[in-house]
């Protein structure tokens, strides 16, 4: 090759590296990493007119590292972050994150450059990353992780993290396949805010990375609710004006967390939920059925939940986050027929009816079975019953001899008090019955005014005058009018007599059911369990109800001195 021609090589490469130097340096000069004397930003030399020399230096770099480099490292150890689900090894920082670092841990004064004498002067004396959310600190438990290996393996461990292999041209690891600051920062180029290698609009970035189950279908990635301006502002750190736009930053900061794992906007994991859902964002207010008599109280609680937790091993400590019945990720507006799962409670673990912990619900009845099951949070009956259980799964058991119809259709053919759409084959929800007492609120469990979280008035209080409202949760699926007006109820025997004398339905009927462990298909049947502060044993010491057949039976007992030996109905 000729002289001549190997000068046109290196006169082209030169314009090429002086080309691509004078773009990068170009992009850097309106943000806020120029901080030279003419930086746009509030934090800047008061002598140095130069911009890349506060990273880089063409001369007398560090040897040790790549980029030209122009600073120390700290010479501390790094708190790192930790997660119950995170299943990667996070160590110290290492390449690229370190260099980023060496600003943004407060640990190396920002005019302290190796090819520098003296330290270079800021505006307002300030000498280190001022305190807010780009002021790290050594303590990275709440931050996105980095310095982690991503590869194959790991997406294969953690299924909702996608294969490395298919990242997008901006999203880069290093040649050790580390993650690093670098994969979601490009320090020279701030086109995107916060200098992000691409738009984080619609969660752009972060689904990169993380392909979580039932994220494209989820109102969290599809709703255009905006906030209405009352309130606590639950965007303040993003452009964007809607759900769907801010997607995982609903939830999530990657960046100086208020809840460490997980990287939560809030350390109380309810106010993750509530900022939005509090009617200033989300269409109705869950935060005022929380304040209710009644309810599951989430914000009695904090630090206790966590989605590792593992119902059957009796080791969760007692608790109630939004978390355990919705999943942020999944849940959706769908709806669905008794039992199967609706749209807002998609993706949650639960219990079968067999008593096993299944990851994904497929029953909404599964969802309520971890904490009043096997494991049950309650401690004591809310009526004393002669048959005593607090295990709704075996209260709904098929094999039961008398059940609500939760799990499967009713045992009994002939209910002719059911009022339309309901017929014997039907199924309900748990929620058909606890739910919000006001009608046109959110729905769901969260709080009623009702004792027992019951969507209507169920009163159990002996001597209760019958009344709509007395029973209305009870007449809600059943006909007033038949349970006091058919003739074959009616009479000294039958219901009407009973709660016309001021006898409660609870006195005589469980509602949930009874277990097939505990009772039988002769005196169990109807629901019948008795209330024993009501109802107790005849002269002979008999408190049971005998069934003889279709609208036959008999009971032996006393009650409001009335002693029955037996009584035939």
């Amino acid at each position: 090759m000729s002289r001549i021609s190997k000068i046109g090589i290196f006169v082209t490469i030169a314009a090429c590296y002086f080309i691509a130097i004078k773009v990068s340096y170009g992009g850097i000069l309106d943000t806020k990493h120029n901080l030279s004397m003419a930086g746009p930003g509030p934090i800047k030399s008061t002598t140095e007119g130069e911009v890349c020399i506060f990273c880089h230096t063409p001369h007398n770099a560090r040897r040790d590292i790549p980029y030209l480099w122009n600073r120390s490292d700290t010479t501390q150890n790094y708190i790192t972050y930790e997660s119950s689900t995170l299943h990667a090894t996070v160590g110290q920082p290492t390449g690229a994150s370190k260099l980023c670092l060496s600003c943004h841990d407060r640990t190396v004064a920002l005019g302290a450059l190796l090819t520098r004498p003296q330290e270079i002067p800021f505006a307002g004396g300030l000498r280190f990353m001022p305190d807010g959310p780009t002021r790290l600190g050594t303590d990275l438990s709440d931050d996105h992780p980095v310095s982690v290996v991503y590869d194959s393996s790991l997406a294969g461990v953690n299924l909702e993290l996608a294969d490395p292999s298919g990242l997008t041209q901006q999203v880069k690891l290093d040649k050790n396949k580390e993650l690093q600051c670098t994969a979601c920062h490009d320090p020279h180029n701030n086109s995107y805010g916060k200098f992000l290698v691409t738009s984080n609009q619609n969660s752009g970035l972060c689904i990169t990375c993380h392909d979580k189950d039932g994220w494209l279908t989820t109102s969290h990635s599809t709703s255009n609710k905006q906030w209405n301006g009352s309130g606590t502002n639950p965007w303040p750190r993003t452009p964007y004006s809607t759900v769907s736009q801010n997607g995982c930053e609903n939830c999530h900061m990657p960046h100086t967390a208020g809840g460490h794992q997980r990287l939560l906007n809030y350390s109380f994991e309810e106010d993750n939920c509530l900022v939005c859902h509090n009617g200033n964002a989300a269409s109705k207010n869950i935060e005022n059925e929380l304040i209710k008599p009644y309810g599951h109280f989430v914000q009695n609680y904090a630090g206790i939940h966590d989605p590792v937790e593992d119902f059957t091993s009796g080791s969760v400590q007692k608790h109630v986050e939004c978390v355990d019945c919705h999943n942020p990720h999944w849940s959706d507006g769908t709806t669905a027929s008794a039992p199967n799962i609706t749209g807002p409670l998609k993706g949650v673990k639960g219990i079968n009816a067999g008593g096993q912990q299944i990851p994904v619900s497929t029953n909404s009845y599964e969802i309520c079975f971890k904490c009043h099951a096997d494991y049950n949070v309650i401690t004591t009956l809310p009526v004393t019953r002669q048959i005593a259980q607090l295990n709704t799964r075996l209260e709904f058991d098929p094999s039961n001899p008398s059940y609500h119809p939760i799990e499967t259709q009713g045992v009994n053919p002939n209910v002719p008090s059911l009022l339309p759409p309901y017929t014997t084959t039907s199924k309900i929800y748990c929620a058909d019955c606890h739910n919000n007492d006001n009608a046109l609120g959110p729905k769901g469990p969260h709080g009623s005014i009702n004792k027992y979280l019951l969507a209507q008035n169920y009163t159990t209080t002996d001597n209760t005058g019958e009344s709509p409202t007395a029973y209305a949760l009870c007449y809600k699926c059943h006909s007033r009018a038949s349970i006091l007006g058919d003739q074959s109820f009616k009479g000294p025997n039958g219901h009407w007599f009973h709660i016309m004398e001021n006898a409660p339905c609870s006195a005589c009927h469980d509602a949930h059911g009874i277990s097939s462990t505990q009772g039988n298909l002769i005196n169990n049947r109807h629901l019948i369990n008795f209330d024993t502060t009501i109802v107790h044993p005849d002269n002979q010491g008999r408190l049971y109800f005998e069934d003889l057949g279709t609208f036959t039976g008999r009971c032996y007992l006393s009650c409001h001195g009335e002693v029955h030996m037996p009584k035939s109905y």
